[in-house]
């Protein structure tokens, strides 16, 4: 039969297909536990909502350490590629720069998790920091280039101040049920769009 071997067995190319459909479940499965349960839920937790077995799970992540810093830069390679597809898709830049921070935002509840598993003077910890702004500080300038340029938001805005920003808000959101910071991030980012031109009033009445 076409595309099977004469021993019965898959070709390779299926296999390969399969692991990496796998690995990429247990990823977004994780992201979304880690979120909900934080970096210490079981990790039968994520193979559950995967959809796969803890064999396959330790195949791919022996440790809880392995995991967990899959699943950052698998977020980050997704925060990255959003800029430049939300740029071509938002009906303006502001929007799309708006869009991406509500992404930016998501994965930063899972960043902040990280340092509960890592030391945060470790090597590991070091490097990722490294990957993450190197990855995320171009989509940033990207996108808030774009809006200065429309002229929806105004010049001078560094994007590592913009970043470092909406991660000081987004700190103390687990520690307080009361506190939400996407409510003062809408706020900083009315803060720093251009204000409107205002209309020219029409011929006034004697």
């Amino acid at each position: 039969m076409p595309g099977t071997e004469r021993s019965g067995r898959e070709p390779a190319g299926s296999k390969r297909a399969d692991v990496v459909r796998n690995q990429r479940k247990l990823l977004d499965a994780a992201a979304e536990v880690f979120v909900t349960s934080g970096v210490d839920a079981p990790v039968r937790e994520v193979a559950a909502k995967a959809g796969v077995g803890m064999g396959t799970l330790y195949r791919h992540f022996p440790t809880r350490v392995d995991l967990v810093e899959a699943v950052f830069r698998h977020q980050v390679e997704e925060c990255a590629a959003a800029g430049p597809r939300l740029l071509a898709e938002a009906d303006s830049p502001v929007a799309a720069l708006r869009r991406w921070i509500d992404l930016f935002v998501d994965f930063l509840v899972t960043k902040h998790g990280l340092a509960n598993t890592l030391q945060p003077d470790s090597s590991s910890f070091i490097a990722l920091h490294t990957y993450f702004l190197d990855r995320l500080l171009p989509a940033a300038d990207e996108l808030l280039g774009a809006a200065v340029d429309a002229g929806e938001v105004r010049s001078g805005v560094q994007p590592y101040e913009l970043m470092r920003g909406i991660g000081n808000l987004c700190i103390a959101a687990d520690d307080d049920s009361r506190y939400d910071p996407r409510r003062l991030i809408d706020l900083l980012l009315r803060g720093i769009e251009a204000p409107a031109e205002p209309r020219p009033r029409g011929p006034q009445r004697p």
